[in-house]
């Protein structure tokens, strides 16, 4: 029996950033990218419709950020992890995506 894959949704605003994380994951036998989306409603619309094991989110997004839509992504995919992505150094990012 072969083990379950991680189900993951990449979110990026960024295309090529996107597309780098799928290659990655993609090249790990315990990976499976599920989808990607690009900014914050297709995020939403994708946890729900994917439901995925893991949520790779970039927290600036144009629009709405990764910090918040995260409640959204939960509530639409409740067994979902979400692990932030972010170059910001600023510890406010931080903060705001713990809490």
């Amino acid at each position: 029996m072969a083990d379950k894959k991680i189900r993951v949704l990449v979110v990026d605003d960024h295309a090529v950033v996107r597309s780098g994380l799928k290659l990655l994951l993609a090249s790990e036998d315990d990976f499976e990218v599920v989808g990607d989306a690009g900014n914050a409603e297709q995020a939403a619309l994708r946890a729900k419709l994917l439901q995925p094991d893991v949520v790779l989110l970039d927290v600036v997004m144009p629009g709405r950020s990764g910090i918040e839509v995260a409640p959204e992504i939960l509530e639409n995919a409740p067994d979902a992890k979400v692990l932030v992505l972010s170059m910001q150094d600023d510890p406010r990012y931080v903060r705001e995506a713990f809490a």
